[in-house]
């Protein structure tokens, strides 16, 4: 009862608190002049793009968990989707794309939507409805918060991880997302090129990601206990939906269904198919077999480093990102990773940061203002300067992840219990956090239920003890 009460309580504060923004005037319908209807339609179909990448997001990261830590996996991405649009729309959106302040973040004026309405607001896109603006950045803010949590995939404890994803997402990703993006924010003046989010969404995620599993340690048994996915086709089926929304996420950018859209578009699945194609050929030569998981991991390798790039570079360009990527980061996996120890359990660093790191230096290499006037030349193009202007938004962006995260995750752990116990880890935290099953299993030779406790690798002790006599 004192949960509800509490739940309650604030429930009831944050209706006080926004309900004058509920109820203010908001802008008038635009004229029928001022909006463009394809644009329009292009965001808010792109926006739904973005959506769909989140639940794939959780396909992806679900099936190469343990079967024990399925649903928690699942959840957490799902979640986020609810918790980080409420955010958004509450203030998050305000912080991060309202009016200037000194250059770092944006004003409160449009707290609770508060004057953002169906007139198109011209300093972001002068053809969508501002409203269209906000919803297809709202996504982007949502699957960014879910990229983290493969770095701590089984072993976070959920109430921790509710409270950070709020904390982190209001205090790292709405103040990056304004200096990259927002008008007026410092590091856009600066001149960093990032079109789609390679500094605000892949690294800031990665090196996050990364920050959190130093912090919090090793899952119980890594290294001495084999640690298999399992649901590969799950995987496929997550990896297929991101690579298909990736199509909104980087065509989307533009903000309009127009030449450059599609030029985004083309570039982004030709760099995730040079991706797909370099990480399992390095795979192959180097352990001897290709895999599917290596192919999926590719291909996200490379939609990730052409997505700060998609909008500036033209088709040639974008296949060596790709194929650079798919190397790069199957290096980072199988050979930093266990060089340096570190457990990244689902290899958001090794893929996301390591990957929008080196797209977005490859944007300083290959962007052309043949692609995009409104971008400028890299270093390939005569403009040395922008691979230096690129180097120092990766080092910013590396910075900020890092300290904040670390200051975040440390105030967290004051109050609240932020790692699993070891019990809870050995019986999965479907079943300690969430009290589900993701799979029911049955006797195979009675039919009825089987009461079990998850041995390392998730499948369950009596079948294998039944298997094994039975053989």
């Amino acid at each position: 009862m004192k949960k509800l009460w509490t739940i309650f309580t604030v429930c009831l504060l944050l209706m006080l608190v926004f309900a004058p923004a509920a109820f203010a005037d908001g802008e008038t319908p635009a004229e029928a002049a001022k909006i463009d209807t394809g644009d329009t339609t292009f965001v808010l179909i792109s926006s739904a793009l973005v959506m769909i990448m989140t639940p794939g997001l959780a396909l992806f990261y679900g099936g190469m968990v343990r079967t024990k830590n399925a649903l928690s996996t699942l959840m957490q991405s799902f979640f986020i989707i609810g918790l980080v649009t409420v955010q958004w729309v509450l203030f998050g959106y305000s912080l991060a794309f309202g009016p200037d302040i000194n250059h770092f973040i944006g004003s409160l004026d449009w707290v609770g939507l508060s004057g953002v309405g169906m007139e198109p607001n011209a300093d972001y896109a002068a053809t969508i409805p501002h409203q269209a603006f906000m919803i297809f950045q709202a996504m982007f803010a949502v699957i960014t918060a879910g990229l983290i949590t493969g770095a701590f995939a089984e072993r976070m404890k959920f109430g921790a991880f509710v409270v950070f994803t709020l904390l982190w997402t209001t205090l790292v990703y709405d103040p990056m997302a304004h200096w990259v993006w927002g008008v007026g924010g410092w590091i856009r003046e600066l001149g960093v090129l990032d079109f789609a989010g390679g500094t605000v969404v892949h690294i800031i995620s990665g090196v996050s990601g990364l920050t959190i599993a130093l912090m919090i340690g090793k899952r119980k048994g890594y290294g001495s206990e084999v640690m298999m996915p399992h649901h590969l086709p799950m995987t496929v089926i997550g990896a297929s939906l991101l690579w298909f929304g990736w199509f909104g996420f980087n065509a989307g950018s533009a903000l309009s269904a127009n030449g450059l859209a599609a030029s985004a578009f083309v570039v982004t699945h030709v760099a995730a198919a040079a991706a797909t194609v370099s990480w399992v050929l390095t795979e192959w030569l180097y352990h001897g077999k290709p895999t599917i998981l290596g192919a999926a991991s590719g291909c996200i390798a490379g939609l990730v480093a052409i997505t700060p790039a998609a909008g500036f570079v033209s088709l040639i360009p974008s296949v060596i990102i790709g194929l650079s990527a798919g190397i790069i980061c199957f290096l980072a996996v199988a050979v930093l990773k266990p060089k340096l120890g570190y457990d990244d359990s689902l290899d958001a660093f090794g893929v996301h940061g390591i990957g929008g790191t080196w797209g977005a230096i490859a944007t300083g290499l290959f962007a052309s203002k043949a692609v995009n006037p409104a971008g400028a030349d890299g270093l390939f193009y005569g403009n040395a300067s922008q691979l230096t202007t690129q180097l120092l938004g990766v080092g910013i962006s590396w910075i900020f992840a890092a300290i904040m995260t670390f200051i975040i995750l440390k105030a967290i752990s004051l109050f609240m219990e932020v790692r699993a116990t070891t019990d809870q880890e050995v019986q999965g935290l479907d079943l300690t956090e969430h009290g589900e099953r993701g799979y029911a299993y049955q006797d195979f030779l009675t039919g009825s239920p089987i009461a079990f406790g998850s041995s390392a690798n998730g499948v369950p002790q009596e079948i294998v003890a039944k298997k094994t006599t039975l053989a």
